[in-house]
């Protein structure tokens, strides 16, 4: 699958209440959990692929985790 069809779904891009806490804490982040994941993906610097059902984005030290079908944020961590 090529990455132009997440970016053309980034809209469609959303997560859950528990995501938005997991993902707050794992990234130590307060701002908005969507619209920073959304920026991740947008960054020309990121690594975007599909493995399976999600789609991967790292950027930096960070890799987000987003279900392919239905566009939920599922994670996102910093990488060791």
């Amino acid at each position: 699958m090529d990455k132009n069809e997440l970016l053309m779904n980034i809209y469609k891009i959303h997560t859950t209440h528990l995501g938005i806490s997991r993902i707050k804490r794992n990234l130590g982040i307060e701002e908005d959990v969507v619209e920073f994941c959304k920026n991740k993906v947008l960054d020309k610097k990121s690594l975007i692929y599909r493995k399976g059902k999600n789609w991967y984005i790292e950027n930096g030290a960070i890799k987000i985790t987003i279900n392919a079908t239905s566009y939920t944020i599922i994670t996102a961590h910093i990488i060791k």
